[in-house]
């Protein structure tokens, strides 16, 4: 299957289709989003026009809506509270939007949602500057909440998010990284974002959505997290340019070592290891060789890597299945699951 997230939740063969009403609610985010960064000055209003072709799978803010509604029932469709909510999933959506303008900088990418990066067409320069714009407008824009707990939440995971950047840049070239600090990284850059749009929407929504409820919600966003990265790093491996739609093969020329690379190099020993090691040197320094992704995909160190991604999905899974009540917004969640596992791009 060749879905985004939103088109496969939108097929309507499979339980928990995504509805109109959550489809409207997308669109008024895309809205405030565009009105938030709307600036006196056309060519900041170009750059942030350019922005919004990133958007793809909308995944953050459909975790948002859909957590509020999962775990706030009733309480969520109060008058007022989904319109805060959607104020909230523009938040994340936006703070989302920032760090993708950093990563390709940091990455040196050209291509992103199959159109030309921001770097690639205006330099890093603007490219660090819009993101840096991004994320004050996203803070900004959450004082509307007038909620200092929302504000310092927002800030707290953004800050973790830049924890795990910074991790992940001290470890580049470490070619003997442990799974240990991979998943460490990944809950702080990805996941830590995921889980803040299951959990945040309690302080929104109140009464009526309890502790366990955001607690449950919580877990499933950060496993689903983790999921999405590791399938990322996966289509970096394997994935085809133009489906995925964002330059590929960064992670190995960056010295990135992304979970089936670790895979593959802990599985080899003596002679085989220290091959392994020299042609990710050389491929980081700009020499990668056709064998070296041959080798990796010939291990069995993608497969072992996606079942690792299709482990974390099914602990989601039963996390909502036994922390929240049965209704259509937990099963738009667990379909929103599994379709992480079916994506390619």
């Amino acid at each position: 299957m060749n879905r985004g997230l939103p088109q496969a939740l939108l097929a309507s063969d499979r339980p928990g289709t995504l509805d109109a009403t959550l489809r409207d609610r997308l669109g008024v985010v895309e809205r405030r989003f565009r009105a938030e960064l709307h600036s006196d000055l056309d060519c900041v209003n170009d750059l942030a026009g350019h922005v919004e072709h990133y958007h793809g799978k909308m995944l953050r803010p459909m975790l948002t809506i859909l957590a509020s509604q999962a775990g706030g029932g009733n309480a969520a469709e109060r008058p007022g509270v989904a319109e805060r909510v959607d104020l909230l999933a523009t938040v994340f959506e936006m703070v989302h939007m920032s760090t993708l303008v950093h990563d390709d900088v940091l990455d040196e990418a050209d291509i992103r949602r199959r159109g030309q990066t921001i770097n690639r067409l205006h330099g890093n320069e603007t490219a660090v500057m819009l993101g840096d714009y991004l994320i004050s407008h996203s803070y900004h824009l959450c004082c509307a909440l007038d909620d200092a707990r929302i504000a310092r939440a927002v800030a707290a995971t953004t800050n973790t998010v830049c924890e795990g950047e910074l991790l992940q840049l001290s470890r580049r070239g470490d070619f003997a990284l442990t799974p240990r600090v991979y998943f460490e990284i990944v809950r702080r850059k990805t996941a830590a974002l995921t889980a803040a749009c299951c959990r945040l929407p309690r302080l929104v929504v109140g009464d009526g959505f309890t502790d366990a409820a955001g607690e449950a919600l919580s877990d499933y966003g950060e496993k689903v997290g983790i999921a999405f990265q590791i399938v990322d790093d996966v289509l970096d491996l394997v994935g085809d340019e133009a489906t995925v739609g964002k330059t590929l093969g960064r992670d190995l020329a960056k010295g990135k070592m992304t979970l089936p690379v670790i895979h593959w190099v802990g599985a080899e020993q003596g002679a085989a290891r220290d091959a392994a090691l020299r042609m990710l040197s050389d491929a980081a320094a700009g020499r990668e060789t056709p064998e070296l992704r041959e080798r990796i995909r010939g291990s069995g160190a993608v497969q072992r890597a996606t079942q690792n991604a299709a482990a974390l999905v099914q602990d989601a899974r039963e996390r909502l299945l036994n922390g929240l009540p049965e209704g259509d917004a937990r099963q738009r969640l667990l379909d929103l699951a599994a379709a992480l596992l079916e994506r390619r791009h």
